[in-house]
């Protein structure tokens, strides 16, 4: 019995983390980490840095 409930502890946290992760992104805060793609800005004409998100896979590009 002790191992049932072990594997349903675990189960539970596994869920929770995940929705952790979601919905965290949902209300802004993501965690953002450089894409090592280089990227150039035509209009502007700028290099540009990408940013993806480690949780949720959104992409967010900034001029610097």
């Amino acid at each position: 019995m002790a191992d049932i409930r072990s594997l349903d502890a675990a189960r539970k946290q596994a869920r929770k983390n995940k929705a952790k992760a979601t919905t965290l992104c949902k209300h802004g805060h993501h965690r953002w980490e450089v894409d090592n793609q280089p990227q150039f800005d035509v209009k502007a004409g700028k290099l540009v840095t990408r940013y993806r998100c480690s949780r949720c896979g959104e992409v967010q590009v900034k001029a610097r």
